[in-house]
């Protein structure tokens, strides 16, 4: 069977058409898939804790960088120590130096990657973007817990320590929505 060169054409178009739609898709497709899944250390958001705490404790540790902004940003704890099932609420501190509001947003993950998937947080400042105004210090809270479904993985059911860490990048260029303005957040503690 022969095929027209309009045939063939149109094939062509229809491919290049389907590989340009799944390179535009790639990045919003592959972050929907490390939120459900867990992958590579992503955390999961949760919108109740669960109502089965296990004895057995891990000790999450915390930490804070800056990439690309003047912000000083620290845990306001090194570690805590949660029963499996049992929520955890962790305080940060991100502080402006500057005479100038900054925007940020916050990436996250938890180390070992293997344990993203058992990592669930309730609230959590990096869900969305921020301003931090001039010399404003703030308190921002992370409400999370650790599913009891980790006792039924052979590896991660051995854990001991899970390490959360968070990033502010400035998000100048960010098109996303806005959480808060130079006044704060709902859901961030004020200042002490």
């Amino acid at each position: 069977m022969k095929l027209s060169n309009v045939t063939i054409g149109l094939i062509a178009a229809g491919v290049f058409t389907g590989m340009l739609g799944l390179a535009f898709m790639a990045e919003p497709l592959y972050k929907s898939f490390c939120q459900v899944t867990g992958f590579g250390g992503t955390t999961r958001i949760a919108t109740r804790a669960p109502k089965e705490i296990l004895d057995q404790e891990i000790t999450v540790r915390f930490d804070a960088n800056v990439a690309d902004t003047p912000l000083t940003f620290r845990p306001l704890q090194r570690d805590q120590k949660v029963k499996i099932g049992q929520h955890g609420l962790a305080f940060f501190e991100v502080e402006n130096p500057t005479d100038r509001p900054i925007r940020v947003i916050a990436s996250y993950n938890v180390t070992p990657h293997f344990a993203g998937p058992y990592f669930y947080k309730l609230e959590c400042f990096c869900f969305e973007e921020r301003v931090i105004a001039p010399h404003e210090s703030k308190k921002l809270p992370v409400v999370y817990f650790i599913s009891p479904d980790i006792i039924d993985d052979h590896v991660a059911n051995q854990l001991e320590t899970i390490t959360l860490s968070y990033t502010f990048f400035d998000s100048t260029e960010y098109k996303g929505p806005l959480k808060q303005q130079a006044q704060g957040a709902a859901n961030s503690a004020t200042p002490g």
